[in-house]
């Protein structure tokens, strides 16, 4: 089983890419589960109701690496402006790059701030997945960030990867807020290539050209 993370950021770019960034990130999430990848978002602050600027994404399971490569870059998409509807640009970008792995554990977390919620197994995966209630999805309270595990074999294994994939969530979070995206990868805000979009998606259902 592979882990990958993933940066998503809309650059400095308007709400529009902001709400791009929050179509793209439902996109990716739903591509994962249905190659039976665990997906798990930690968002940034929002500035207003139009989403985060970036967040963090965390792909467990086999095949997340080449998953991923489908999502790392430049994603476009073109769709009339769904807050200035007299504007007359039409292309968003935003961008997605990977994270390279903490430097240093991420800190333990306190046992006491975390809710686990037995779940079944079954889904994406299909046979090679148990069906009893041996997945388990833990809260980390004072955040409200939630990650699944369904990949080991027993409750308890799934309790020991949730807790080391919460931690991992939560240092990145942690880095986002203090010292920028910049911090976490070198690309950063000014480096969104604009001019060759990996993806390209169309109008307000977001479909995919």
């Amino acid at each position: 089983m592979s882990t990958v993370r993933l940066l998503a950021t809309s650059g400095r770019g308007p709400a529009e890419c902001r709400i791009a960034l929050a179509k793209a990130l439902e996109a990716l999430a739903r591509e994962a589960t249905a190659a039976g990848l665990d997906c798990d978002v930690a968002a940034g602050e929002a500035p207003d109701r139009r989403g985060s600027g970036s967040a963090i994404v965390i792909l467990d399971g086999d095949g997340a690496e080449i998953f991923a490569r489908r999502w790392v870059g430049s994603i476009l998409w073109v769709a009339p402006s769904p807050v200035r509807p007299h504007h007359k640009r039409k292309n968003w970008f935003i961008g997605i790059f990977a994270l390279p792995a903490p430097a240093k554990a991420p800190a333990a977390i306190q046992m006491s701030d975390i809710r686990f919620e037995a779940m079944r197994a079954g889904g994406p995966g299909g046979q090679h997945q148990n069906k009893t209630e041996s997945a388990v999805r833990a809260v980390h309270g004072p955040t409200g960030l939630s990650v699944v595990a369904r990949d080991g074999q027993s409750q308890h294994r799934n309790k020991a990867i949730a807790i080391e994939r919460l931690a991992t969530m939560l240092h990145f979070r942690a880095e986002l807020a203090k010292s920028g995206e910049k911090a976490l990868i070198q690309h950063g805000h000014d480096n969104l290539e604009r001019g060759n979009p990996t993806r390209r998606f169309q109008g307000p259902g977001f479909q995919e050209d």
